[in-house]
């Protein structure tokens, strides 16, 4: 029989879990007295760690919020959390972070879950229920400050390759805001797989736009898109992304991201086709600052190494190989603090680590994860920023599995992969979010960075560490 996590992982949580209920049926078993109840017990464990996502207008495809709807699925909640498949939580707990709202059950709460399915999913006394939780919006963080969606759906074709499509929309902004937290809406989650946001204020991506016959532009780069001389348009800044599993979080006190006056937004989409024609206009709230922001959280990434500053990196996975390494090194030039860290490969990934080395040779692991999934891919924060003096060498080093073991390799027999923006080709990227120690912003609003050796470049390079421009090569 398939197993429940690679269910999960070849398909995405939530056909795994509609799997299961088919092939595990509903519990029936009974239990001697003392087996947990559905409202003294279950009920806490689901609010803490489930309802986030499974409550309407959620990632999750069912609701868990009544006792009719937990017993239906007392069996397969069980299961699925006894293999750790929910919640999802990828980055290790005893190496790397802290990080916050770790999703990870305790091993008592586990045995709690199966104990009731065991005993038949008993009700109990429903005066022993905690209070409801209750979403006061249909934002997480509840309504954003400011709404823009994608004007025009965009219709995607039934089957064929990937496709990366950059939507400009104007932001309306008439002063600068500072932006504390973002939250994002997949138009049509059926074919939406990640979404990164940007802005621009060189009326670039308006003209892009323009000059392509649908919604928005295409991207075969997989970035923001060309310019006419062939060279990567790059956006004035960055404002995160989405990816199935994410949690919006507000940023540190005294930490924001820029989003000028006048910027247009960029939504970059990743669409990957259903086999039927569908459409999709996705949606992101921007919340702005509550307080005085005195750092600017700015983008950095790890990625392996490449023959040019606008090449692809060098990335050959050969046919049948187990565990093939990959290794990737940046290195900080101002002293700096992390954030938080977002780890990207695609179906062939096994495994992932960041370590940070200091000049003083010491080193901490940022992230690791032993157990790739690229059905949930995640920004993981750290609780406590970390320190990063000038010189710290961020080291990357992940595996692939491109062997016929791997019930996810897309490729039967296993052939030779490179880096590529297909969900089929490959990448392994560590991507940063770090502010200045130096940067004292004083609550400056935020003005439109200048742009440097646009001619010669022929792209928005910004005003950032000089032949290293940190947000290059974002994906």
């Amino acid at each position: 029989m398939v197993s429940l996590m690679s269910l999960a992982r070849r398909w995405g949580a939530g056909v795994a879990w509609l799997a299961a209920v088919a092939m595990l049926g509903i519990g029936t078993s009974t239990r001697a007295d003392e087996a947990p109840t559905y409202h003294r017990d279950i009920l806490p464990i689901l609010q803490k760690n489930c309802q986030e996502c499974h409550h309407p207008g959620q990632v999750a495809p069912f609701s868990l919020l009544d006792y009719t709807q937990a017993r239906k699925r007392a069996d397969d909640i069980a299961a699925v959390t006894e293999q750790r498949i929910m919640p999802p939580w990828h980055a290790s707990t005893a190496e790397g972070g802290p990080f916050r709202g770790v999703r990870v059950l305790a091993e008592k709460e586990i045995k709690v879950l199966a104990d009731w399915a065991e005993a038949g999913a008993p009700e109990g006394n429903p005066k022993d229920a905690p209070p409801p939780r209750t979403w006061h919006s249909e934002w997480a963080l509840g309504p954003p400050d400011l709404v823009l969606k994608v004007a025009e759906p965009f219709t995607l074709g039934a089957s064929g390759p990937d496709e990366y499509r950059v939507f400009a929309i104007p932001s309306g902004l008439t002063q600068g805001h500072w932006i504390a937290a973002v939250d994002f809406k997949p138009g049509n989650p059926r074919v939406v797989h990640h979404i990164l946001a940007a802005y621009d204020v060189s009326g670039t991506a308006r003209k892009l736009d323009a000059a392509d016959s649908g919604p928005g532009y295409a991207s075969s780069g997989g970035g923001y898109g060309r310019l006419p001389n062939g060279l990567p348009f790059l956006p004035a800044g960055q404002l995160w992304g989405w990816a199935p599993g994410r949690r919006p979080f507000w940023s540190p006190e005294g930490t924001a991201r820029a989003l000028p006056a006048g910027a247009d937004v960029l939504l970059q989409v990743h669409y990957h086709k259903s086999g039927k024609p569908e459409t999709d206009a996705s949606t992101i709230g921007l919340y702005f600052a509550r307080g005085p922001v005195d750092k600017q959280i700015r983008s950095g990434v790890v990625l392996p190494p490449r023959p040019s500053l606008f090449g692809r990196p060098e990335l050959r996975i050969p046919p049948g190989e187990p565990r093939h390494e990959v290794k990737g090194a940046m290195t900080i030039r101002q002293d700096s603090h992390l954030l938080g860290v977002f780890p990207h490969m695609h179906l062939l990934g096994r495994d992932f680590r960041l370590t940070a080395v200091r000049p003083d040779g010491s080193r901490q692991t940022l992230i690791r994860v032993d157990d790739w999934d690229f059905n949930w891919q995640t920004l993981y924060e750290f609780e406590k920023a970390v320190a990063l003096p000038k010189g710290t060498r961020i080291e990357m080093v992940a595996h692939f599995d491109n062997s016929p073991g791997n019930l996810h390799n897309p490729s039967r027999p296993p052939i030779e992969v490179r880096w590529g923006e297909e969900t089929t080709d490959e990448m392994c990227i560590g991507f940063l979010h770090l502010t200045r120690d130096s940067e004292h912003l004083n609550n400056r609003p935020p003005t439109a960075p200048r742009r440097l050796f646009t001619a010669r470049r022929g792209a928005a390079a910004l005003e950032e560490e000089p032949g290293d421009h940190p947000d290059r090569g974002q994906k």
